[in-house]
């Protein structure tokens, strides 16, 4: 037993199988949002590796063909935004502005509420880069000095929480537009999100590739300048 929890291949059959389940039970129900399947596929994981006595650094070498897929998943998720392009372009008004509200509302709720508790600084720089998605916050958070691998975990964190209670949460205000359902779900949890937009439409998926694609873009300039002047 200890042999076969220890070869190599294992994490990644453990997360395959896990995400697969997950995925089963969430069609089962009815596709509940509190039971998306990457959210209890990942709890899954998690309690298995603390039964297991699996490291962390053991598990990542072994689904490091998934980390790998992870850059071209993530391009492939821009497919929908081509589709868009005219209606994006159409009311590109109101996209820059909402961009620039949200990420705006993002940096400053994080980096406020972190400073008010008093964290390091190193963890202040390690959650800045928590709302773009995983790729792109690797780069930024190498670029910034944070600590990389929390810095992932934050991002999916994020990003699970947001294509959770994201789609519930639209549904209680009553926004049913596609566009403005994906773009929110896009600008807050990234290609997790997107995914998630994607099974409930084109046009949502669309939308939210948009989001994910043009919140990077703006990130990638901003966090850097905000970095510096925190620290």
């Amino acid at each position: 037993m200890n042999a076969v929890v220890h070869a190599p291949g294992f994490g990644l059959a453990l997360t395959l199988a896990a995400y697969l389940g997950a995925d089963a039970l969430h069609r089962r129900l009815g596709r509940p949002a509190l039971l998306a399947p990457v959210l209890v596929a990942m709890i899954a994981v998690a309690l298995a590796l603390e039964v297991l006595g699996i490291g962390y650094e053991e598990y990542l070498a072994s689904v490091s063909v998934l980390t790998l897929l992870l850059g071209p998943a993530t391009v492939a998720l821009a497919l929908p935004l081509l589709r868009s392009g005219r209606a994006l372009l159409a009311d590109r008004l109101a996209v820059l502005v909402t961009l620039v509200v949200t990420g705006a509302v993002s940096v400053t709720v994080t980096a406020a509420s972190l400073v008010a508790l008093g964290v390091p600084d190193e963890l202040l720089l390690t959650a800045l880069p928590r709302s773009v998605t995983t790729p792109v916050a690797l780069t930024i958070g190498t670029a910034i000095g944070a600590n990389t691998t929390l810095a992932v975990v934050l991002t999916l964190v994020s990003g699970v929480l947001g294509a959770t209670v994201g789609p519930w949460l639209l549904d209680r205000v009553r926004v049913e537009d596609g566009r403005a359902r994906g773009f929110a779900i896009g600008v807050t949890s990234h290609g997790i999100g997107t995914s998630r937009a994607l099974a409930h439409s084109h046009v949502a998926g669309g939308w939210s590739s948009a989001a994910m694609v043009l919140n990077a873009l703006l990130m990638t300039v901003v966090l850097p300048v905000v970095a510096r002047w925190l620290t």
